[in-house]
């Protein structure tokens, strides 16, 4: 297969005319559909259960996005059934083959860029940027790990000898378990199945019972391109009915999960269990979160570091792994960097994302009531210069909030919030602001804005987290270009996006021949 070189798909520039017409279409079109109710799929049977679950637009709580079937234990079993029975044949398709599944895919979705970025704008409240990032991820993903299994089933570099054959081959795993985010309920989502089926894998794809629909558009993605019936098995459900179960069966083999550290560490113990019948260690796939931050020192361009800090801690309202929750700032710039922020986050507008607000809703009324629970935390551990309250809507809107003089062992400085609640925190010297960062239990991303090479250089060897960041905001990650996973309690550094992340779903098989 002959196939060009990867190259990251390009973000729409909503300035543009046309593209604000597109994607307005886009939303009316999507708006249309809202509220139709959605099968589970195993073996390629579409299943309606009694028992279903209701997607809202956290935006607007009126609005019903869609009805989902919810699978008991009985339907758990069928899917791992149907994804053993699929795997049997898949394992065996080659590997340029299962990539061309993929590679139209991501065709199919470029075609319809603005449609899913409308679905993620009704589902999760992001706004047109924010979605069309999504969509754009999730296809990059798509047309990465096409070219890396393709990689991979070439020749493997190993030492030869004279007079044997040695071949180094990557075969599949088996039966995979994914359980992806609502954060980036596309990109995120997409990435993991696609990984693990590319690699020749088969799934049970367990979508988060905050955006269900958008994996099940994904589903009928998959479907439409010709994806043979049981690779990828659609099975919602409730965590405590039947997420132990799939995650305990002794024929799942490996378990792929972004989500939060206490989910993540629970199902790290039970994957550690081996079960009656298990032939396997089980691999376990984490991301779990950060409590990230931006630095910046007494040489930094201040515009452009609170530019960074806002947009670090506030994209998607605070609602990232990655998203730059505290900033730790020299006492030289220290005063300037706060006015800044401060000003730039009380410019910012809440509201509908389908007006494109830059601030939408946070995602539902658990995550609601515990970011308000931090913020009134917060109130005692730093003084309020934004925000601080809820907003006005028909729906989760809480407004972007900044404390300053936050004390580097305050709550709010080491405890992941995900919401749009920002701590700075002032320090002395270069080296305390590297200790101060490092003093959380996560490691995932953070930001160094400094003119001194020194410093840098210092921030390169010091700061412990997977992506750090020199000069430029703490999210924002493209596939191929920063290989994404951390450190700690932030999950087992998979590194999704890079050329690690696919030996991930796999396993190594040498076969030696003598002549």
């Amino acid at each position: 297969m002959t196939v060009i070189d990867y190259r990251n798909e390009p973000f729409t520039d909503f300035t543009a005319e046309g593209n604000r017409t597109a994607m307005q279409g886009a939303l009316l079109r999507v708006r249309e559909q809202l509220g139709n109710t959605y099968p589970l799929v195993i073996g390629g049977e579409r299943i309606l259960t009694e028992k279903r679950s209701t997607s809202s637009n956290p935006g607007d709580l009126d609005q019903i996005v869609g009805h989902v079937a919810q699978a008991g234990v009985e339907l758990a079993e069928s899917a791992i059934a149907a994804a053993d029975a699929a795997f049997s044949k898949w394992q065996h398709v080659a590997p340029d083959v299962r990539a061309g599944y993929l590679f139209k895919a991501a065709a199919v979705m470029r075609r319809r860029k603005f449609d899913y970025a409308a679905w993620l704008v009704y589902e999760v409240g992001k706004n047109w940027a924010e979605a069309d990032a999504d969509v754009a991820e999730a296809i990059d993903f798509l047309e990465f790990y096409a070219r890396e299994m393709i990689r991979l089933s070439g020749p493997q570099p190993i030492t030869t000898i004279a007079g044997e054959d040695n071949r180094l081959t990557y075969i599949p795993l088996g039966i995979g378990i994914v359980i992806p985010p609502w954060n980036f309920p596309l990109a995120i989502m997409a990435g993991m199945t696609c990984a693990a089926i590319v690699s020749g894998n088969t799934v049970v794809l367990k979508p988060s019972s905050a955006s269900p629909v958008i994996a099940a558009k994904f589903v009928e993605l998959l479907e439409e391109v010709g994806l043979p019936a049981g690779v990828v098995n659609y099975v919602p459900g409730s965590g405590s009915e039947i997420g132990d179960f799939l995650v305990d069966h002794p024929r799942t083999r490996f378990v792929s999960f972004t989500g939060s550290r206490d989910v993540g560490l629970r199902i790290n113990e039970r994957v550690a269990k081996t079960q009656p019948g298990q032939l396997w260690i089980k691999r376990f796939i984490a991301e779990m979160g950060g409590k990230d931050g931006i630095v910046v020192d007494q040489t930094g361009d201040v515009e452009e570091a609170a530019t960074a800090i806002v947009q670090s801690a506030f994209g998607f309202q605070g609602q990232k792994c990655s998203a730059g929750s505290r900033a730790i700032v020299h006492e030289a710039v220290y005063d300037e960097v706060v006015r800044l922020v401060t000003e730039k986050t009380q410019a910012l507008r809440v509201g509908l994302a389908e007006e494109n607000a830059p601030i939408g809703p946070v995602i539902d009324k658990h995550a609601y009531d515990s970011i308000m629970k931090y913020i009134e935390v917060g109130k005692g551990e730093g003084r309020l210069v934004a925000g601080g309250s809820i907003a006005d809507g028909n729906g989760y809107y809480i407004q972007p909030t900044v404390y300053v003089d936050v004390d580097a062992e305050a709550t709010i400085m080491k405890e992941e919030i995900f919401g749009p609640v920002l701590a700075i925190s002032k320090a002395s010297n270069f080296e305390q602001a590297i200790d101060i960062f490092n003093n959380t239990d996560y490691g995932l991303t953070g930001a160094v804005y400094s003119m001194n090479r020194e410093h840098l250089e210092y921030a390169r060897h010091h700061m412990h987290c997977g992506n750090l960041y020199f000069n430029r905001k703490c999210t924002g990650a493209l596939v191929g270009v920063h290989p994404f996973g951390g450190f700690n309690m932030s999950g087992t550094d998979s590194k999704a996006g890079g050329r690690d992340y696919l030996l991930l779903f796999t396993q190594a098989k040498l076969v030696s021949e003598k002549w």
